[in-house]
């Protein structure tokens, strides 16, 4: 039974013979392998074409923005999971990846879609301040999280959105998106009555959208670089394990009460 639409029965990306491996209409050992470093691989894999020197740069500096964070949840969560399943890193890898989500790895998907939006608005004539501070009031009202803003520990300011900001001036790659992104803290002081964090969600998705990167996989940034960090968690995981060592204490931190209301009474 087929359910719903398909797309054409025809794939873009790779095929492969016994003698080769073709990928985007370029072979992978005589054109691809000592030409191109991972970042441009990825970068190929993804849109169709090679990046630009820009291009490269800003997805070197934003996958190393978000790699590693320390002992997050998800971290937590694949160590845990190295230690009950030690012959399967990939177990434990998928432990990770799956619990990371818009709480913990952030809401660089949801910061696209909103800068798109606005962009759009931009680009039929509305003003840029008027734009964002509508958009801003819109999810105040609604009692929605403002994706792209606040941090659990980073305050006043996130380090790494402050330095990837300092390299798109450096670099003058900034565009309408990355300019509608600077835009927002004051329009969210006015609103929350507060200053909030610009975090490094806003930062990626702002870039990534002005250097043509497609707003559907900007979470696909983060996704990669958090593999890479887990990987590492995992590794050291292996010559010294505290995955146990952590259940134990979060087992201890929670106390059993027993509930003596009975249901329905």
């Amino acid at each position: 039974m087929l359910i719903g639409k398909p797309g054409t029965p025809t794939t873009a990306i790779a095929t492969a013979d016994a003698d080769s491996i073709e990928i985007r209409g370029r072979d992978l050992c005589t054109d691809l392998m000592g030409r191109l470093s991972y970042t441009e691989f990825f970068f190929l894999l993804v849109t169709g074409y090679e990046p630009t020197e820009d291009q490269r740069y800003f997805l070197d500096v934003l996958l190393l923005s978000i790699a590693e964070h320390g002992l997050t949840p998800t971290v937590q969560a694949a160590r845990m999971t190295q230690d009950a399943a030690p012959d399967s890193l990939q177990s434990a890898l998928a432990a990770g990846i799956l619990g990371c989500g818009t709480v913990v790895l952030g809401t660089s998907e949801q910061c696209a879609e909103l800068l798109n939006r606005a962009a759009a608005e931009v680009a039929g004539g509305q003003d840029p301040e008027k734009v964002v501070e509508t958009h801003v009031r819109a999810l105040f009202d609604a009692g929605a999280k403002l994706p792209g803003f606040g941090h659990p520990l980073h305050r006043p300011l996130d380090p790494r959105t402050q330095r990837i900001l300092s390299l798109v001036e450096e670099r003058g790659v900034g565009q309408i998106h990355v300019d509608l992104a600077q835009r927002f803290p004051a329009a969210v002081e006015r609103v929350y009555g507060k200053p909030l964090p610009m975090n490094v969600s806003m930062a990626i998705a702002a870039v990534m959208l002005d250097l043509g990167f497609p707003a559907s996989m900007v979470k696909a940034i983060p996704l990669l670089a958090r593999t890479g960090g887990i990987l590492a968690h995992l590794a050291e995981e292996q010559t010294n394990p505290i995955g146990f060592l952590m259940a134990s204490h979060g087992e201890a931190a929670i106390s059993y009460q027993h509930d003596t209301q009975e249901k329905g009474a």
